[in-house]
């Protein structure tokens, strides 16, 4: 079911890739890989057998890893530093199917490119830094916003938020996601959700498609970890056991 690899997890920041890696672990991919700071790498994969932690410090290091894979996933605990910046610039060097999500989008905002085989994910404060306006421009008009990610970056973009909004470039069309509560609003749900549109797209889902049913997935999963123990208090890692129900239905 496709080899997800997931980039990120700098010093200090090893759970946001791990969350990522694990939501798509748990909706489907057959594979899932991590790349991050070798300080990392064993500890985590003590945690959590089934993802493959590899310790990474150069690009050349990175080469064999995205040679295997299906899909690649960057961002999550990516950082905006030298290591971060010189990992991404490999992986978009590559031909391979990504998900951009957290640093990786702040990186792309300093230094924009045009990819059509791309998924952005960003929340209206990354959207806003890419399309060099104010977070309150972004939600004043969400879906000329949405429009205008995709347009000017290519590929789809999924923009996080009450009613995510994804709008792909080659359709031409935007959908709005409805599913979701405000407990979602907490550190780790979009890197989950990387995960969950990483994985979807690995097993075979056009960009789009793979787009608005992670984002479907992703806040159905969150509507139902809440309604077991209420909004407040709700974790990204909350989500897990629902995605694997979800996605076997």
């Amino acid at each position: 079911f496709g080899h997800v690899l997931v980039v990120g997890g700098d010093l200090g920041m090893a759970g946001a890739a791990r969350m990522a890696a694990e939501a798509a672990a748990r909706c489907g991919a057959g594979l899932t890989s991590i790349a991050t700071r070798v300080a990392h790498a064993g500890l985590q994969a003590a945690v959590r057998p089934e993802l493959m932690f590899h310790g990474v410090e150069t690009p050349a290091e990175l080469t064999s890893l995205l040679d295997r894979a299906t899909v690649v996933a960057i961002g999550p605990g990516l950082g905006r530093g030298a290591w971060g910046r010189t990992l991404l610039h490999a992986v978009l060097a590559s031909d391979k199917p990504l998900v951009v999500d957290a640093d990786a989008l702040n990186l792309l905002a300093a230094e924009p490119v045009f990819c059509d085989h791309w998924i952005l994910t960003p929340h209206p404060g990354e959207a806003a830094r890419l399309l060099k306006m104010t977070p309150a421009e972004v939600e004043a008009d969400r879906f000329a916003a949405v429009e205008e990610l995709a347009l000017r970056f290519g590929g789809v973009a999924v923009l996080k938020g009450a009613g995510s909004l994804i709008a792909s470039k080659a359709d031409g069309l935007v959908a709005l996601c409805a599913a979701g509560n405000p407990g979602m609003a907490s550190g780790g749900m979009g890197d989950v959700l990387t995960g969950v549109i990483a994985a979807l797209l690995a097993q075979g889902l056009p960009p789009f498609a793979a787009a608005q049913a992670g984002a479907y997935l992703h806040g159905r999963a969150g509507d139902l970890a809440a309604r077991e123990g209420g909004e407040r208090g709700l974790l990204a890692t909350d989500l897990l056991p629902y995605l694997r129900q979800l996605v076997n239905v």
